[in-house]
This record gives C-alpha cells, sequence and structure tokens, in this order.
C-alpha cells in the first residue's frame, strides 16, 4: 500500500491523531497480556477462559510418554495381518511353513487374548503377549517369540 494511503497520513495536521483529546493514547492502560486477570480484567477472564488459573492434578517430574506406548491388538484380529493368498493356504493346511507376524514392526506392541483363532499355526514376534493370548497361540499349534 503506497504511504499516501496510509492512516497516518490522513491525520497529518489533526492534533490527537483519531486517539482522542481527554482519553489520549497511552502505553498499556490496563497491563500488558494477561495482567489483571485475577483483578481489573476479572469478569473477561471468568466468562470467556473458565478455569484459567490454578492447579490441577498431581504433577509428575521427568514424564515420558512414550514409556507407556504400547498399541494392543487381539488374538482375533492376527489373521487380519498375514496377506490373502497365505491367509487361505495356511487354514486350508496346504502350506509347509506357518506365517510369521512382527508386531512391533506393524505398529503393536501387546498381544492380547479376545476372540478365536483357526486352528493353524502361526509364528508371532511381540513385546507383550498375555496369558490367554499366549494360550491360545499354543493351543492352535503356534509359537509366540518376544521381543525386547
Amino acid at each position: 500500500m503506497p504511504t499516501r494511503f496510509s492512516k497516518t497520513r490522513k491525520h497529518r495536521g489533526h492534533v490527537s491523531a483519531g486517539n482522542g483529546r481527554v482519553g489520549k493514547h497511552r502505553k498499556h492502560p490496563g497491563g500488558r497480556g494477561m495482567a489483571g486477570g485475577q483483578h481489573h480484567h476479572r469478569t473477561n477472564l471468568d466468562k470467556y477462559h473458565p478455569g484459567y488459573f490454578g492447579k490441577v492434578g498431581m504433577r509428575r517430574f521427568h514424564l515420558l510418554r512414550n514409556q507407556q506406548w504400547k498399541p494392543e491388538i487381539n488374538v482375533e484380529k492376527l489373521w487380519s495381518l498375514v496377506p490373502l493368498e497365505l491367509r487361505e493356504k495356511h487354514i486350508n493346511k496346504s502350506a509347509d511353513t506357518a506365517p510369521v507376524i512382527d508386531l512391533t514392526a506393524l505398529g503393536y506392541a501387546k498381544l492380547l487374548g479376545k476372540g478365536q483363532l483357526p486352528e493353524a499355526p502361526i509364528v508371532v514376534r511381540a513385546r507383550y503377549v498375555s496369558k490367554l493370548a499366549e494360550s491360545k497361540i499354543v493351543k492352535a499349534g503356534g509359537v509366540i517369540e518376544l521381543v525386547a
């Protein structure tokens, strides 16, 4: 925008430059930022930002969220991770080797025991396995390998 169109050019020659003679345009009359949130700006804070002040819960020093990273998958979903043509071969018992499912490579850390498995052997690699899941896989003739 050219200078000749700016508001300050328009205000040249006028004493208060659009900020009023009586009140005057002073620096930060209400304080900077969130100043006065518990005092003279309380209405605004209470109305539009409820819960802004105060503390909630316990502090946890050195919180590392990746230590709680444990995406889970159930036994019933295991065969959906095997490609379709391999799946049909193994369920029909025409394949000679059991398929290997590496859950960590697929983005899962823990295997849980909900659901049923077809009676076909399967090799599962996982970080964590529940007792029920382990018993179902072993019963189907499969093996579990724990990976660090």
